[in-house]
């Protein structure tokens, strides 16, 4: 039987296109009389209670309390009459004896309600030593829930750590492709060895995956996706940049995306693309978002375009349940309202501790409205804060009491400084850490006062390859390096981008602790070792068209005791 495992938990870019102004109410949106009404009740009681935050969006979204989801009316799966998992299967959150296990049934994943009967069905699945499952490592029932959307999310435990197993589903009789996973080494093993993925930002309508399929085939550990993974803005009846030829997608995705069920249907459409599907059940995956899951550089309850209050909060509420709905992710990490603890820390034996934050929930509004702004007394506010101050505790406690090799901070936003010009005239983005100074010196302090020697930071969201290392004084680039920092470049955001962006030239001249930079779409891998940190930054010419095949555009490494880039 499935139980819940051990965790430990407690701007826009200059290179970032920008999609259509969110300037009127799409078709659809749920702005009526009541749901502002409970949009107001929200706002009111999400700081004094968690329960009136959850019974105002329960009303908003019609969604039931705690406890109605499991007195659903029960559907015969033998009844499913089509292919029930067009989504595919997907694994993450790997602990050393446990996996989580996520799959969707939605045999018509492109209609509201996915093609399913509104009662739960019994969904059984298996993890095996063999992908032919000749020997079961665990079996086990589910029942997957109207009101989660018919998601499931297995806990299997009682497995063995640093292990590759594998995994399906069945429906009635239907069985879901298999998928493949490992589990995270012993929190005491003396690993010699961890092999990462590093992807961010797959705006469907910008072009294909073909990223994701080659990062299906390399030989990792895990994959850790940084955020973007959907887009709230429109997708017409082509895929955009796709430019089918073969089909037509229905119009109901050509809208921003603002209701639950808007959200549900966009996670349906990018996860039914078989590239993305395919990287998934290669690899167990870690995830975190971004802004776009929600709306385009949101900070805490600000929306991008200061919509009231409790409306962006019923909004953010609908795509935080629909983003853990479709994510391999634990139960700690369910929503509740518009509130989620998605910042946690996964631990690969002695090797590596991965302290993954949320850059989005807690943040201070960005200063002077937002872009790319000369730095001044707003932006270097001592009071203010990228990650929030629980957070903050939260990830200088854990390296004080980590044992761990290497540090390794999953994150969203640019963490070095990235000047946009050389001179006194320069502007930084306020939607990155930049923006946050003060914030960022009480992360580099608290490494700093925690002895941690190795620290890597990877980060997604600019839609480029970027290397850093991170000065302890960005003015002074004599000053002492403190870590590193690889920046995954977008799967598909962008479109098909350059090797040399029009700025290359300045960038490179304006920042000297920058050692390389990339503007086509990809991602990257890291190879963790007892000597160093190894980043291969990989790199296909087109997303506009499939099929484009994958090169090394750079690769660099870190000596562990000495941190700074070098050549590989």
């Amino acid at each position: 039987m499935a139980r819940q495992g051990q965790y430990e938990q407690d701007a826009r870019p200059e290179q970032e296109p920008q999609g259509a102004p969110y300037t009127q109410e799409p078709q659809g949106a749920p702005y009526t009389q009541e749901l502002r009404a409970a949009a107001a009740q929200l706002a009111r009681r999400r700081f004094l209670t968690g329960t009136g935050a959850a019974a105002a969006l329960a009303f908003a979204a019609n969604l039931p309390g705690t406890g109605v989801a499991y007195a659903a009316a029960e559907a015969d799966a033998r009844k499913i009459t089509e292919n029930p998992f067009t989504l595919g299967v997907a694994s993450g959150d790997p602990l050393p004896g446990s996996v989580v296990l996520w799959t969707r049934l939605a045999p018509k994943p492109y209609e509201p309600g996915s093609g399913m009967p509104k009662a739960r069905v019994t969904v059984r699945w298996e993890v095996g030593y063999d992908e032919k499952f000749r020997r079961l490592a665990g079996r086990g029932r589910a029942e997957a829930h109207p009101e989660f959307n018919h998601a499931v999310h297995i806990e299997a435990t009682g497995l063995a750590p640093d292990r590759v197993y594998y995994y399906r589903f069945r429906a009635g009789n239907w069985i879901s492709p298999v998928g493949r996973t490992r589990t995270a080494p012993a929190r005491g093993a003396r690993n010699n060895e961890l092999r990462l993925g590093v992807v961010s930002c797959q705006a469907y309508h910008d072009g294909y995956y073909t990223a994701h399929r080659h990062l299906a085939k390399e030989d990792l550990d895990v994959v850790f996706h940084l955020g973007d993974y959907l887009y709230e803005y429109p997708v017409d009846a082509v895929g955009g940049a796709r430019k089918y030829t073969d089909r037509k997608l229905p119009a109901r995705f050509n809208r921003e995306t603002v209701t639950l069920e808007d959200y549900r249907l966009r996670y349906a459409l990018y996860k039914s693309d078989p590239d993305l599907q395919a990287a998934h059940a290669a690899h167990p995956f870690i995830v975190t978002w971004d802004d776009h899951e929600v709306e385009n550089n949101y900070a805490d309850d600000i929306s991008e375009n200061n919509a009231p209050k409790g409306e962006f909060l019923l909004r953010r509420a609908a795509a935080y349940r629909a983003y853990w709905e479709n994510q391999p992710l634990r139960r700690p990490q369910r929503p509740n309202g518009p509130d989620a603890q998605l910042y946690r820390r996964v631990h690969f034996g002695q090797l590596a501790q991965f302290d993954v934050l949320d850059t989005r929930q807690y943040r201070s509004d960005q200063a002077y409205g937002d872009g790319w702004r000369t730095p001044g007394p707003e932006s270097t506010d001592p009071r203010r804060t990228l990650t929030g101050a629980k957070q903050e505790r939260w990830l200088v406690d854990g390296w004080r009491s980590s044992s761990a090799l290497w540090n390794v901070l999953p994150q969203q936003v640019t963490f070095a400084e990235r000047r946009n010009a050389t001179g006194p005239g320069y502007k930084l983005s306020m939607d990155s850490w930049d923006g946050y100074p003060a914030s960022r010196e009480r992360v580099l302090k608290g490494a700093e006062a925690a002895g941690v020697d190795n620290l890597v930071v990877l980060t997604g969201d600019v839609h480029v390859h970027y290397a850093f290392d991170i000065k302890r004084d960005f003015r002074d680039e004599k000053s002492r390096t403190a870590g590193v920092e690889f920046v995954t470049t977008s799967i598909a955001s962008g479109e098909d981008g350059a090797d040399k962006p029009a700025n290359w030239g300045t960038y490179m001249a304006a920042n000297p602790h920058l050692k390389f930079y990339n503007g086509r779409r990809g991602y990257v891998t890291v190879t963790l070792d007892r000597e160093k940190a190894r980043a291969d930054f990989r790199t296909v010419a087109k997303v506009t068209k499939p099929g484009a095949p994958v090169i090394t555009a750079g690769s660099f490494v870190s000596e562990a005791g000495d941190p700074g880039l070098k050549p590989a």
